[in-house]
Order: C-alpha cells, then sequence, then structure tokens
C-alpha cells in the first residue's frame, strides 16, 4: 500500500518536480568545487540589474560565467599561474590548431616550389602579367572643363612616364591618384585576363614587356600603364604565380578530401544547428550528429566547440542562414575536423615563432584576467597565510566583479572559452537546473518588491500660491539698473 502510494505521489509530481524534491542543492545555483553560488545571490543580482532577463536562460549563463571565473580565481589560490605549457596548449587551440594547418599547408605546397626557370617560363607563356599604372582620377559628374583638364595632365606625364623605365614606380608614387597601388610604385599585383574594367584590361593586354600604353580613359579616370620586364619583378612575379598555386592546390586538396571522405550533413542538420544556438551551454554534451563521413562524424558538441574558436558573428549569422547555407558551412567545420587530424596523424610540429606567438596570446589572456580580479599568485600569498584564506580573498573578488558587472560600474570580460574548457576539465563543478529556477523566481519577487518601493516613495509637492519673490536682487538707487 505504502508503495503504491508513492508511485502515484510520484507520478503526480513529474519528473521536473522530482528531480527538485531529491536535489541536494536546494539552495545552490552553482559549484567551482568546493564553493557554491545560492540561489539568493544570484537572485539579488538579477532582482537588482535592469540589465538581466529574469528567464532561466540567462540566470543560467550569468552562474556559466561565475563558474568559469571562480576555477580561475581557484587555480591562482592554489599557487597556479596557468602559464604551463600544457594548460597553454589547451587554452589556445584555436591558434595551436590553426598553425598546425597552416604547416601542413607548407608541406602541400613546398614540392610546388618554382624554380627560375620555370618562373621564366609562366612569365613567357602570358597567361599571368603584372602591371604598373598611373591614375589620373575624374571625380564622379565632373564638368567636361574638369575632365579636359585631368586629360591634359595624364598627357603631360605621359612623355616622362614613357621614357622612365625602372623609375616609373616613382613616378606613379608622386603623381598617382590611386592610393591601393601609390605605395607600391604603381604595381597592380599578378593578374590574369577579365580582372580589369574593359578599357584598361584591352589596353593593358596589348603591352609587350617593358611597353608603356598612351593615356587610357576608363570610368576612373585617365591612367597611363606599364608593363615592366620581368627583371624588374621577378620576386614579386614568383611570389604571386606561387600564392595562386598555393590557393590551388588548397583547393583541390580540400575538394578530393571531401570527395574521398563523403562528407555529407544528416537529412536535418539546420534544424539541429539552430536548437543547438538557443543553448550553447546544455548543447556542449550532446552526442547528436550532424555530418557524416567515413570514418567519422561531426556532432553538435563539436560544432559547439568551433563555434567558441570561430569569429563570433559567425553564430549570430547562422539562425538567419537558409539550409543550404548551413549544411555548406558544416562541410567546411568537418573538413577542419579533418585537417587537423590529418596535421596530427602527420606528426606536423610548430616552429619556436609559432610558440612565441602562443604564449604571448595566453600571457596576455591570463594578466588581463589577474588585472580585472585584481588577483595573483604572489598577491594571494602575501595576503593570507592559509589555503582557505587564500580561496576566500579569491571568492570574494570573484562576486564583487560579477556583482559590479550587473550593476554596469564594470565592464565584462568573459575568461577565454578554451581556458574555461580547460579549467573545467580539471575540476568539480556544476550548474544546477533546479536551482536556477528558483533564483529566477525569486528575483522576480526581488525586482517586484524594488519597483513597488519606488512607486511607493514619497514624492516633494509644490508649495501652495505664487512663486516666491526673490529679493536676493535689488538695484542700486540711481544707478539705473536693467534687466539683461
Amino acid at each position: 500500500m505504502r508503495r503504491s502510494s508513492l508511485l502515484l505521489l510520484l507520478a503526480l509530481m513529474g519528473c521536473s518536480a522530482l528531480r527538485d524534491a531529491f536535489s541536494p542543492r536546494a539552495d545552490v545555483v552553482a559549484r567551482a568545487n568546493d564553493q557554491t553560488l545560492s540561489v539568493e545571490r544570484v537572485a539579488d543580482w538579477a532582482g537588482s540589474s535592469k540589465q538581466v532577463p529574469l528567464e532561466a536562460l540567462a540566470l543560467s549563463r550569468l552562474s556559466h560565467v561565475w563558474v568559469d571565473y571562480a576555477l580561475f580565481a581557484q587555480a591562482l589560490a592554489a599557487g597556479q599561474d596557468l602559464r604551463d605549457s600544457a594548460t597553454m596548449t589547451a587554452a589556445m587551440w584555436p591558434i595551436v590548431s590553426q598553425l598546425k594547418w597552416e604547416r601542413l599547408h607548407d608541406r602541400l605546397v613546398k614540392q610546388g616550389d618554382l624554380s627560375p626557370p620555370q618562373v621564366d617560363s609562366v612569365y613567357a607563356a602570358g597567361q599571368l602579367r603584372i602591371f604598373q599604372h598611373i591614375l589620373v582620377q575624374v571625380p564622379p559628374n565632373s564638368t567636361s572643363g574638369v575632365e579636359a583638364q585631368k586629360r591634359r595632365k595624364a598627357e603631360q606625364l605621359l612623355p616622362q612616364a614613357r621614357t622612365a623605365g625602372t623609375r616609373f614606380g616613382q613616378l606613379a608614387s608622386t603623381n598617382s591618384d590611386d592610393p591601393g597601388s601609390r605605395t607600391q610604385g604603381g604595381a597592380l599585383g599578378l593578374s590574369a585576363r577579365g580582372q580589369f574594367v574593359p578599357a584598361f584590361e584591352d589596353a593593358a593586354w596589348q603591352l609587350k614587356p617593358g611597353e608603356v600604353s598612351p593615356v587610357v580613359k576608363s570610368p576612373f579616370g585617365f591612367h597611363i600603364i606599364r608593363r615592366p620586364p620581368l627583371g624588374e619583378v621577378r620576386e614579386s612575379f614568383r611570389a604571386g604565380v606561387q600564392e595562386r598555386i598555393a590557393a590551388q592546390t588548397d583547393s583541390l586538396y580540400l575538394d578530393s578530401l571531401a570527395a574521398k571522405k563523403h562528407i555529407e550533413p544528416v537529412n536535418r542538420a539546420p534544424e539541429y544547428v539552430r536548437t543547438a544556438i538557443q543553448d550553447l551551454e546544455s548543447s556542449r554534451s550532446s552526442n547528436r550528429k550532424l555530418v557524416d563521413y567515413r570514418g567519422g562524424s561531426l556532432r553538435v558538441r563539436n560544432l559547439v566547440r568551433w563555434l567558441s574558436a570561430l569569429d563570433p558573428q559567425v553564430m549570430q549569422a547562422l539562425p538567419q542562414a537558409t539550409d543550404d547555407q548551413i549544411n555548406q558551412f558544416l562541410k567546411a567545420i568537418a573538413q577542419r575536423d579533418l585537417l587537423i587530424q590529418l596535421a596530427d596523424s602527420a606528426k606536423v610540429t610548430l616552429t619556436l615563432e609559432d610558440w612565441q606567438q602562443i604564449r604571448a596570446e595566453h600571457d596576455s589572456a591570463i594578466m588581463m584576467l589577474g588585472s580585472i580580479l585584481n588577483l595573483s599568485p604572489q598577491l594571494l600569498r602575501d595576503s593570507a597565510s592559509t589555503p582557505e584564506e587564500r580561496r576566500n580573498i579569491a571568492m570574494a573578488r570573484v562576486n564583487d566583479y560579477v556583482e559590479r558587472v550587473l550593476q554596469g560600474r564594470a565592464r565584462f570580460f568573459p575568461v577565454p572559452p578554451f581556458l574555461g574548457e580547460t579549467l573545467r576539465d580539471q575540476s568539480r563543478w556544476s550548474v544546477d537546473e533546479a536551482g536556477v529556477r528558483r533564483a529566477v523566481e525569486r528575483a522576480q519577487e526581488i525586482r517586484i518588491a524594488s519597483d513597488s518601493n519606488r512607486a511607493n516613495e514619497p514624492r516633494m509637492q509644490p508649495a501652495p500660491g505664487p512663486a516666491p519673490i526673490d529679493t536676493s536682487r535689488r538695484a542700486t538707487p540711481g544707478t539705473g539698473a536693467r534687466r539683461n
């Protein structure tokens, strides 16, 4: 009888209530090792701040921010400076991964390095060329008089341009109105047919090495164009051709990788992506599959990790993206995942300069966080004699910082996501959904009471009768004082 009554009671309570009833953290929203964030503290923060929406998702995010900062502060209190190589490598995963791909890329394209005879051959073929030009710009909607004046200026420059030879670049730097090429001696970079407006294109591609065109009119104004011989531009020509080969190699490599691995998004992948970005914290552990490929897959948790590494604008654009755009994005992410796996399997190593760059960015982030909290291992050792006292000081600084941010008295600087992930992997932490819901309810009560108190505050009423007469200023007899 007792058993059936208990089952009936549980059925009536429902799953959510059941979780609350048996939760050992009835008054706790979050834990970071042995430190807790209480329902009352979160409610007071949120209820007193108009910047915080009183909803579960907002308070859950706030709790995760507190966890990240609490774990960071506790690490400093324990004497860790978080600058060790293992922490740095994990916390700087996006940069480490990008540099690994670049080193793998270097290996792929190194095989295509051009020899001097190959450079000569490409130049002689004429499919890729470098041009210099001097532009005398004609502003839009100019009168015929202004246009004629600009043409005369170009015509006056033409004899100098035709005899300048290697000094054409100096002439362009002094006289050209094209800000992009002027600093490069008028050089426009490596080009193929079809990259310029027709009038410029027709004149430029008729030039032999060393030749200078007549004055050419285009929608931009008047041009004097020169095709420099290879001897003057060998290095820039070689670098430009090499860059094109590298880009083509990358494209072909990625295309072949996609075909070889059969990278394909699952049927409802765009829907899963839109759902995931509404609550990233809950999605961090999701194993829902987004992309299938031979030998593996891309899951929601993998995507969330990548979103932390990409420009925030990417995530902001995803909800408005079409299904096809999201599928293409997912294919690109899957390719990146595979490239990192290939770099690791190829035992790609980073250079000393790579590690110096990584170290500089990591140390900068650690220093920024420490300055925000006014904390460091040395400061904590000097301020307290026991580990417990150091933890208490560290946590007091965390709570004070979060409160000041919510009150608009401090600027928010998030713990870098991969540093936060690294700290969480090394710690015990949690955010309790039931505690978050209680904090929302309590914050609503606090805000209602605060609004009610402001509404009931006595207001100063104007005194009855006419306005008082100002007797402090009186004209001195005989001075003829005037109101100015």
